[in-house]
């Protein structure tokens, strides 16, 4: 069966995206550019089907509901349908709709519907690397002061003994979410690079914890 390479078809990926997509301060087009190379790498890593992970890393944002949005888990379902209908125009070949719906569909985490392909985890763990490591907590920070959040709960910064609520404190958000993912990553050289900027993170709380404390 003879195709064009996917290759041929990521310059309309990215200008789609870059059209299409609702930005805000954590998720711009140069979050899509560093999940792309990241997915590439892993692709190649894992050795699955570029033709699937490619379109879905370019696509996954193309919608997205605000982070308070009531139905902000519902982003990817429709984030995939409408990736789909823009692959269906361009002429992208339909044999790899289905698994790139998938893909985009379980990429999300307030989503939680499991990755149920490698093509599916591998976007899902690009997706999820880009909240760790240093971009991750410049994202954090980026998030909390766009729905002005407090930084930190002032008695008890870092939830030694209570529980944390990223909904009124965005260092809270580090440990009801940011510390967990690196045990969340499907493939073996994502929870490698997982662990990495997790323990970026921890020094940077240490750092801070240093810094603020009494």
């Amino acid at each position: 069966m003879n195709q064009q390479p996917v290759t041929d078809f990521e310059a309309q990926f990215a200008t789609f995206i870059q059209a299409e997509m609702t930005t805000d301060t954590a998720h711009d087009f140069n979050h899509v550019l560093r999940v792309v190379k990241t997915a590439r790498q892993l692709c190649a890593a894992e050795q699955a089907q570029a033709e699937v992970v490619m379109p879905a890393a370019w696509l996954h944002d193309c919608f997205t509901y605000p982070k308070d949005h009531p139905q902000r888990r519902l982003s990817s379902q429709q984030a995939a349908d409408k990736a789909c209908r823009f692959l269906q125009e361009i002429g992208y070949p339909q044999v790899w709709h289905d698994a790139i719906h998938h893909a985009i569909v379980a990429h999300s985490f307030s989503a939680g519907i499991p990755a149920e392909t490698l093509e599916a985890q591998i976007v899902q763990d690009a997706d999820r690397l880009d909240s760790l490591g240093a971009v991750g907590i410049v994202r954090t920070l980026q998030v909390g002061t766009g729905l002005q959040r407090a930084l930190y709960q002032p008695d008890d910064p870092f939830c030694e003994s209570r529980a944390p609520d990223d909904s009124q404190f965005t260092l809270d958000h580090f440990y009801t979410k940011l510390l967990r993912l690196a045990d969340t990553m499907n493939t073996a050289a994502a929870r490698a690079e997982a662990r990495r900027r997790t323990d970026y993170m921890e020094g940077f709380l240490q750092q801070l914890h240093s810094e603020i404390s009494t």
